[in-house]
């Protein structure tokens, strides 16, 4: 089940995932002049117009609900030749993606409403959707961030960590469904069990999680 959050407390306009998916794609513009994106979650539309006016066309997958306002956004901003919209959960991907493969794949909100095992298959799915040197960025919860106060799963290893937040901060974010929690390790080992070659992982001063990895 896809988590929805109503407010994201750590990302920004700062977002370092988001910058290195930037730099990325600035980089490959100038080498092959055509950029190909997946994101996954995107759901304010946010980092798909940023992405399209650096040259890039982009696929945003989102819950069948944000369909809606996410086209609306991606209507107003412009760039309706370079981004389209396909309405997926991410526990049920499709095969086959419009314009796969990929040179980029960014999931920026979700993977932590699946349990460890299940998103390590969903990340080995979208690994096998880049082209090979493609870069996947990942965005997970922290364990030690606000959201693993009182988590009933802290003290689970991860591969068995799948619990309900406490009930003031499942109110707080709208995350009122099992949820796992990452630290940066155990990030790093999602990416590794996943097939990827990872290049960096990170903690932001919030206490979320960032990995990039490659397929190789």
């Amino acid at each position: 089940m896809t988590v929805h959050i109503n407010a994201n407390p750590w990302d920004n306009g700062n977002d370092e995932l988001e910058r290195f998916a930037l730099e990325e794609c600035v980089k490959r513009q100038r080498i092959d002049h055509r950029v190909s994106t997946l994101i996954v979650s995107d759901k304010r539309c946010e980092l798909a117009p940023k992405l399209a006016n650096l040259g890039a066309q982009v696929l945003v997958v989102d819950h069948p609900a944000c369909q809606q306002e996410i086209e609306g956004r991606i209507l107003a901003s412009g760039f309706g030749d370079q981004i389209s919209f396909l309405a997926s959960e991410l526990n049920a991907l499709p095969e086959v993606f419009p314009g796969q493969p990929f040179d980029m794949i960014i999931v920026r909100r979700g993977l932590c409403g699946l349990p460890y095992e299940e998103a390590r298959k969903t990340v080995r799915r979208l690994l096998l959707q880049l082209r090979i040197g493609g870069k996947l960025y990942v965005s997970v919860l922290g364990l030690h961030s606000e959201l693993g106060e009182d988590y009933a799963g802290s003290d689970e290893r991860i591969e068995r960590r799948f619990a309900s937040l406490a009930s003031p901060l499942a109110d707080k974010y709208g995350i009122r469904h099992p949820v796992c929690l990452y630290t940066e390790r155990n990030l790093f080992m999602l990416l590794l069990d996943a097939g990827a070659s990872v290049l960096r992982t990170l903690t932001t001063t919030h206490g979320s999680i960032k990995g990039v990895a490659v397929r190789v």
